[in-house]
Parts: C-alpha cells; structure tokens; sequence
C-alpha cells in the first residue's frame, strides 16, 4: 500500500480520497437534534446498517432516484458536514471515526456496529486491494496484515476505534451492535434498530409482518450486492440519470464530486463480499494469529471488549 495514497489529520491516519476539508467539517459538525448517525470501523457492517436502517425509515419503498440515498444518508467524511445540514428529511449519517473524533451531541441517536478483529481485518483487505485509490491492487494478505496491527490503514487503529466507542455502549443515545449477532439474528436486530429510532417503528413492524419480510429481503446481502455493487461501479451514471442533479446545491454536489473521483476507476471485485463470519480462517497463518492475540492483548488491558465475541468461534 503507498503511503503516498495516505496521510495523518488531526492524529488520524486516512487515504487522501478524503478530502481535508470534508474531514475537518465532520469533525467540527455540531449534530441537531433528531439525527441518527451509523458510525463503525471500516468493513464492520456500515453497508448492512445503512440499508437496514434506510428501509426501516422508508417503509422498504424502492427510492425513485437514485441519488436519495446518497443525500438523504451522507457519508460525512467524503461529503462534508454541509451534507448532513441539507440532507432530506428522514435523514441519516455515517462516519467511520472513533467517538473522541465524532460529532458528538447528548440529543443525537449513535448506531456502532463492529466486527471481531480477524474478520474485520480480512475484509478490509480485499477493499483496500479492490479500490484504485489505496495503490494497493498487488497487495498480498501478509503485507496488510501487518499495516493492520501497525493502525496503518484507512481510519486508523481498529482497537483504538472500537475502545472508545465500547466505553460508550451504555449511553441512552448509544445502540452498540455486532456484526456477528446481526447476522446471527437479522430479524430480531432489525426490530431492535426500529425501537431505538423510535416513533413506535418497532411496533409497527411487529404488528405488519409484511413490511418487515420486505426490510429484510431489501437489506439482504444478495440484495445489497446487486444494489450496492451497480451504484459502485457507474455512479456518474446513476447521479447523471438523476432528475436532482440540475437544481443540487453547489455545497451538495461537491460531496458527490468527491464520490465520483473515487469510483472513477471501478474497483476491481466486489463492494460487499462474502458477508461471512470466520473468514479469518482461509487467509490467517498460526503465526498470524499469535501476532493478532498478542495486540487484542495489549488493548484489552484497558479494555474487556472482547468479551463481545466470547460466543464466535475466533482464536
């Protein structure tokens, strides 16, 4: 991977696909009252959350345009704070930092997703390898890995990340959630996701057991693969095709310029992969493994988040 492809911002290692001046905006957003910002490590279940969360809010309906996402739920870090503040109303954000980093207000709703440290690290792999900007298209498994332990990566240190959003986890405006127990009750998460955004969403969904097949079926991976997958690879023709792009606000289409210079060369496998837990599997060597115990040892000194994934089969 280049370092040329990355530098630090205010302590935080990030790829320069992330312009400085969206980042220093999300960092000094001051966040209103009623948003709902999806916040995780990279390749923890961000893609997931989101497409549950979007359904949840739009009753599962199908967006006529395909820029509504994008606006109604901006990614803060690559489309600036004045995204959030002109975004469509029910509105979401997302960010991937760590919670002394975050914009942060008593009467904003925080969904953390995360996901055990091997499986993170082996996703996140493959997405740094697939997109063009990282410079890391030859990059092997072992190379990475390394920069992982090392909190060279986009985003920075994966423990630091989720350290200091599990001290948190008992906020009353804090929904902690892990990958692995979404996966491994998809429908009972999504109806806990309902109740915390609140507005009796949970027992709407109870009460209409149609709609809630239809979220789960719009926030499946096979779903989000087709879906995600065909946004990532054309998005200047997915935005151009869009009837909002001729009256967008200039502070609007500067963050989707900005998405587009990403994509502009298609990555080169898939957006969402193979959505497993216990990949790690197929890609760790022992050595490896004792590397990745040694550093959850370090960070678990101040720290049980482990405990999370006392039930996973991990090492």
């Amino acid at each position: 991977m280049s370092a040329e492809a990355f530098r630090v911002i205010n302590g935080l290692y990030l790829g320069k696909h992330f312009p400085d001046d969206t980042v220093l905006s999300t960092m000094a957003y001051k966040p209103q009252r009623g948003d709902l910002i999806i916040v995780s490590y990279p390749k923890c279940g961000t893609t997931w959350t989101h497409h549950i969360v979007y359904n949840i809010l739009m009753d599962a309906e199908e967006p006529q345009d395909p820029l509504d996402q994008v606006l109604r739920m901006p990614f803060l870090e690559m489309q600036g704070a004045e995204a959030a503040v002109y975004a469509p109303q029910p509105r979401v954000l997302k960010t991937h930092l760590p919670f002394h980093m975050n914009p942060y207000s008593p009467d904003a709703k925080y969904i953390y997703i995360t996901r055990n440290p091997y499986d993170c690290c082996v996703s996140f792999y493959y997405h740094t390898r697939n997109n063009p900007p990282y410079q890391f298209g030859e990059g092997t498994f072992e190379e990475f890995f390394e920069l992982f332990l090392q909190g060279r990566v986009d985003f920075g240190d994966y423990f630091d990340n989720v350290v200091s959003w599990y001290e948190h986890r008992s906020d009353p405006n804090v929904l902690f959630l892990t990958y692995e127990e979404l996966k491994k009750d998809t429908a009972g998460l999504v109806l806990r996701i309902a109740a915390f955004i609140g507005e009796d969403r949970e027992t709407r969904l109870k009460e209409n057991p149609e709609l809630l097949r239809k979220i789960l079926e719009h926030s499946s991976m096979e779903y989000m693969k087709q879906k995600v997958g065909d946004s990532r690879q054309a998005p200047r023709r997915e935005f151009s095709n869009s009837p909002k792009m001729k009256n967008l606000r200039p502070e609007l289409l500067k963050g989707l310029n900005n998405l587009m210079e990403f994509t502009k060369k298609p990555m080169t496998g898939n957006f969402v992969r193979k959505a497993q837990v216990g990949d790690w599997r197929n890609h760790f060597s022992s050595q490896q493994i004792q590397r990745m115990k040694q550093r959850i040892a370090e960070a678990t000194v101040r720290s049980d988040f482990m405990t999370l994934w006392r039930d996973v089969d991990i090492p």
